[in-house]
């Protein structure tokens, strides 16, 4: 439903994961269609320039936003490419507002184009990216992931609980 929270889809996720310690705890909500809006406020920890939040953590919030798109897709996909249009400099303490919205799913492809915007919907626009997402299966992470993690994960009620969510046919 819009407005609903759509929560961490695992705790150590950088962008995501509230057990991630400087990550960006990004709190991705469902929009109209198949969109989302995000926030995130950028911390000391994400700079790069003094007081300036680092490109590369800007890219990964755009990365995270347009990836929860896939949530509401019920499909599971990796970043196949991401586009990053870098338009303005975002200040540490600033909350950054994403909009995120599919454009067009062809096959295993999703494309999707994201906004950043400073201190709110209607703020300056900081950071735009499009990007295109490659639909995968499970064995993608159980086969490239470290085992250790993979087993934990697989260990989570929560977890299992998320990957359930993805079955067509429960």
């Amino acid at each position: 439903m819009p407005g609903e929270l759509l929560g961490a889809h695992y705790g150590e996720c950088f962008g995501c994961g509230g057990e991630q310690p400087h990550g960006l705890h990004l709190e991705a909500r469902a929009g109209d269609g198949v969109s989302i809006t995000a926030e995130f406020t950028v911390q000391p920890a994400h700079q790069g320039a003094p007081g300036l939040a680092h490109g590369g953590v800007l890219a990964s919030a755009l990365d995270e936003t347009l990836g929860s798109l896939n949530w509401l897709l019920r499909t599971i996909a990796v970043t196949g490419r991401l586009e990053t249009d870098f338009v303005r400099p975002v200040p540490v303490g600033t909350v950054l507002y994403l909009e995120a919205e599919v454009k067009a799913v062809a096959g295993r492809k999703i494309y999707s184009s994201a906004t950043g915007r400073i201190g709110g919907p209607e703020g300056p626009v900081a950071v735009r990216a499009d990007a295109l997402f490659i639909e995968v299966k499970v064995d993608h992470f159980i086969d490239n992931g470290r085992p250790e993690e993979i087993r934990a994960a697989m260990d989570d009620p929560d977890q299992v609980r998320r990957a359930r969510a993805f079955e067509v046919n429960p």
